[in-house]
């Protein structure tokens, strides 16, 4: 195996896929039971998914866990090659596992994280830090920034949250999201919600779905109760999807953006 070393410029193959070589100490459980502990592991970008996978040299995943999958995918990954289902105390996980024919990932074994609940392993390891959802990827930042803006958010044409103290979330590829103060926000125009997300960078959210009139999506509001430490400016601020709400900054009425989240957000 030749190892690279981190920090060379991303790789792509002739399928499609973008690949980098990480140092980071990575480890992925089932149970009890460490099916991946890797200090070479691989970041994998699929086209047109926004967050990376890792893939691990073989000789540092429990290839005796794995057998060939028994129902394996159909169109399922970019140019997957095989599927392995994985086998720990009488539990088979269909298709937990698979690798890529492209000759720079050769030798590597991918793994479900926490896309598809059901096919995933439980826990997964950057060091000593547990990782949730997806992989973090080393492009990316998110900023939260305490600012003095006057925002000002309309649902329907009525005004629902005005605050000169928000803090501003930037992260790349994503629109700029506006967290406002509890007491700015109209929230009696709200009721709470069971929904939940996750992200690796800034925890698990609730949300809250709009009460009054006209065609607007569900769950359009969200908190985050107990961030993650870098973003944790935002803990207990309100932010509205842009795609689904008006927002006006400073005067200047934004333009309501397109982003993955818009097919998502339902009536």
């Amino acid at each position: 195996m030749t190892v690279h070393p981190a920090g060379q410029s991303i790789r792509s193959t002739p399928e499609g896929l973008l690949w980098e070589p990480s140092e980071r100490w990575v480890r992925g459980r089932k149970g009890d039971v460490t099916v991946v502990d890797s200090r070479h592991p691989v970041l994998v970008w699929e086209p047109g998914v926004p967050v990376p996978l890792y893939a691990f040299p073989r000789e540092e995943v429990r290839e005796d866990l794995l057998r060939p999958a028994e129902r394996p995918p159909v169109g399922s990954h970019t140019g997957s090659h095989v599927f392995y289902d994985l086998a720990i105390g009488g539990v088979v996980v269909e298709n937990a596992a698979w690798t890529f024919p492209a000759d720079d990932l050769a030798g590597h074994i991918a793994f479900e994280w926490f896309r598809h609940w059901d096919s995933g392993l439980d826990h997964w390891y950057e060091e000593e830090e547990e990782i949730f959802i997806h992989p973090r990827d080393p492009h990316k930042r998110v900023d939260a920034l305490p600012s003095g803006r006057h925002v000002q958010v309309e649902v329907g044409g009525l005004l629902v949250a005005d605050t000169h103290r928000p803090v501003l979330l930037y992260e790349t590829s994503l629109p700029t999201r506006y967290y406002i103060p509890r007491e700015d926000v109209r929230l009696d125009l709200f009721e709470p919600t069971d929904h939940s997300t996750g992200c690796p960078y800034k925890g698990t959210a609730r949300y809250w779905t709009w009460t009054g009139p006209g065609d607007v999506p569900r769950n359009i509001v969200w908190s985050y109760p107990d961030p993650l430490p870098p973003v944790a400016a935002v803990q207990g601020l309100l932010a509205f999807y842009n795609e689904a709400v008006d927002i006006t900054v400073d005067g200047e009425r934004r333009t309501r953006p397109v982003t993955p989240f818009t097919d998502g957000l339902k009536v």
